[in-house]
């Protein structure tokens, strides 16, 4: 098992219009793809105009198939120009558990 957390820096002033745009054409084609959502939050606190999303994954495998097939879908590209200008930087992890984690 892995997790994905991609953290979104977004453009000041445009945080609702992401979060709506997101909410409205993205996310449910993501969980359709991606599998299972462990959540979508944002920061108050410390550097702001961050939106962070972590999915879970059996593999590396698991996660570049899924991605690859929602890539190829055609809502998921109107997505991706709906949001267009909306995001100033972006960061991707994979985590992977340690035999400490209860999610393993």
């Amino acid at each position: 098992m892995i997790l994905e957390e991609r953290d979104y820096h977004i453009v000041p002033g445009r945080m609702g219009d992401f979060l709506k745009t997101y909410e409205t054409l993205g996310l449910d084609i993501q969980k359709h793809f991606l599998g299972e959502f462990i959540g979508h939050f944002v920061t108050e606190i410390g550097e702001l105009n961050h939106v962070i999303a972590l999915w879970r994954y059996e593999s590396m495998a698991d996660r570049e198939a899924r991605r690859a097939k929602m890539l190829a879908h055609e809502p998921w590209q109107d997505y991706l120009a709906a949001i267009k200008g909306m995001i100033q930087s972006q960061q991707t992890r994979i985590l992977a558990p340690t035999a400490l984690s209860p999610m393993r």
